[in-house]
């Protein structure tokens, strides 16, 4: 399995929604199939078989948030002039557009919020990078070029 990942903020961020998941869901889902297996005629009882099913997905989902805390590596920003995880950097293109996104694991990423992971092929091509240097991104829409304005 791949090394992931975490900043901070997602660390938090599944640390908060491991313990919802636990101290929320799991017990609304047991008391919901305790009313379901009281009521009876378990046999074919569709109601049975969806509390089942979604049951086992939190429970999926549980183990899934605590393997990934026990085994991520926790992204620990220190200043540095060249890009990588946890770097903020700010990108121009050409044309004159301009973007701005964190470096992150691939657990974390959205680029839709500004995210972007360190194995996409816009962050794995900034990886090393200083600011006044042109990047030259190979990605599925094709070729783009953008220049590393600054990184925080």
């Amino acid at each position: 399995m791949e090394t992931q990942f975490l900043t901070s903020d997602g660390h938090q961020r599944v640390v908060s929604q491991l313990e919802f998941l636990r101290e929320v869901k799991r017990p609304e889902v047991a008391q919901h199939l305790r009313e379901v297996v009281e009521a009876g005629d378990l046999f074919g009882n569709a109601v049975y078989q969806d509390v089942k099913g979604e049951q086992a997905f939190f429970e999926r989902r549980i183990l899934e948030l605590e393997h990934l805390l026990a085994t991520a590596t926790l992204i620990e920003k220190e200043p540095t002039d060249e890009a990588s995880l946890g770097s903020l950097v700010h990108l121009a293109t050409a044309d004159g557009r301009e973007y701005r996104y964190t470096i992150v694991g691939s657990y974390e990423a959205n680029p839709g919020a500004g995210l972007i992971s360190n194995e996409s092929p816009v962050g794995k091509a900034l990886l090393g990078h200083r600011a006044g240097d042109r990047v030259v991104v190979v990605a599925p829409g094709g070729v783009k070029e953008y220049t590393l304005l600054c990184i925080e």
